[in-house]
């Protein structure tokens, strides 16, 4: 194109492209001028730009670091396939096919575990995932419909502050009249950004953010508290669905109630005794539940209770 096309795209006199053009070439840009009627200036065919300075290991880590479910929760799996690929096309030759071949040998977030349990990622339809981001991005107000727990849907005005996901599941973090709110992205159904500018700090640490609205989610709602006697080999399975941990020990009582000497003979294989909070009550017992006789409800009553009867209930069916 003639140094008048470039001028006009870029708002600057025809003398700054003549300068850059120089500058380009002078840096190893195969930039080069053809002249008469239908000259002007050519980029030679095939030329890529090299990442100046990227080593092997960098460019590894770049090819390594993007997480798959992550960028599929913000509706950006296709984005990062494609930024993945320019990557290795922009990458110096000797680098291009050992950095490439050696991606290969790492996997990151795969679909299922070990035991063929698949994790799951939450699907939100491109449409409102791209909205959502752009309200984001450009610092405007969105509007939702958002389907709570047990609630039908309902249209809400929020200012998006960011985006944050967590195992494959993607969060809104926003304002709605000045209190903090965090939606998830699942439940929503419909997104409209708004023209209207977002009323949030020009600057967010969403580290802070997450880590205190997960203080306030652990501390608030129809929680109990639960003590627990639990095999060491399956602690970390219950700490894993807990809220909290309150207190831990290894648990050396061995005046607990019991009809034989086998509880007490639990306590002295090294059973940790713990004190743990739940969401609710539903919570606590689907976590129980889990950990069959890996685990003892020790308090509250209740709790003990409703584990003995779904444990009748199902020695019953199968009777």
């Amino acid at each position: 194109m003639s140094a008048a096309a470039p001028a006009r795209e870029l708002e600057v006199s025809t003398r700054t492209v003549l300068r850059d053009i120089d500058a380009l070439s002078a840096a190893g840009v195969p930039v080069f001028a053809e002249r008469g009627r239908n000259g002007g200036f050519a980029l030679l065919p095939g030329f890529q730009t090299e990442l100046t300075g990227l080593n092997h290991d960098e460019a590894l880590a770049l090819l390594v670091a993007g997480s798959r479910r992550g960028a599929q929760a913000f509706g950006l799996g296709a984005a990062l396939a494609s930024a993945m690929r320019k990557v290795v096309d922009a990458l110096p030759e000797s680098y291009r096919a050992t950095a490439a071949g050696a991606a290969q040998r790492l996997l990151i977030d795969p679909e299922t575990d070990l035991l063929s349990r698949r994790l799951d990622a939450e699907e939100v339809p491109d449409t409102i995932v791209s909205e959502v981001r752009r309200a984001v991005f450009a610092g405007h107000k969105l509007r939702i419909r958002y389907a709570a727990v047990d609630q039908a849907p309902m249209w809400r005005t929020v200012d998006p502050i960011g985006l944050v996901t967590v195992r494959g599941q993607g969060y809104l973090l926003a304002a709605r009249s000045g209190a903090d709110r965090t939606y998830r992205l699942s439940r929503v159904v419909a997104a409209e950004e708004l023209a209207e500018p977002a009323q949030r700090p020009d600057r967010v640490d969403l580290g802070r953010a997450w880590q205190e609205r997960g203080t306030r989610f652990r501390t608030g709602g129809d929680q109990v508290t639960v003590l627990v006697r639990v095999d060491p080999a399956r602690r970390q399975e219950l700490v894993g669905t807990v809220l909290a941990v309150l207190t831990e020990e290894a648990d050396t009582d061995t005046d607990i109630d019991t009809d034989t000497d086998a509880d007490a003979d639990a306590d002295a294989d090294g059973r940790l005794r713990l004190e743990v909070t739940f969401q609710d009550a539903r919570h606590a017992e689907w976590a129980l539940w889990q950990l069959a006789t890996s685990a003892e409800a020790l308090a509250p009553q209740w709790l003990r209770d409703s584990l003995r009867d779904r444990a009748t209930a199902i020695a019953t069916c199968y009777e």
